[in-house]
């Protein structure tokens, strides 16, 4: 079993309101939904324009992790609402 966890910083410029923000996220998650991890906001809550995503992905083979990470990561970079700041992967060793 291979595990990674992720940490993306995004930048979301429209919004005016944290109200405003709340509907892109919920796009953003909406869109997240598609792919086999948990995702979740874990900072900036309380920021217009600004989040920090949370993102746990498990797989079977290196290879299967490291296309679900590339694959959220290019879906994130080509959503029009969010400017990705910073991407952190960290992965974590399986004891067997």
């Amino acid at each position: 079993m291979h595990a990674a966890a992720l940490r993306i910083e995004l930048r979301i410029p429209g919004p005016r309101s944290l109200k405003e923000k709340r509907a892109v996220m919920r796009r953003l998650m909406s869109l997240l939904d598609s792919f086999p991890i948990s995702a979740a906001e874990i900072d900036h809550q309380d920021q217009w324009q600004r989040t920090t995503l949370g993102i746990a992905a498990v797989a079977a083979q290196a290879s299967q992790l490291e296309r679900v990470i590339h694959s959220v990561r290019r879906a994130l970079e080509g959503t029009p609402d969010v400017e990705v700041l910073e991407v952190g992967v960290s992965y974590l060793e399986a004891v067997t």
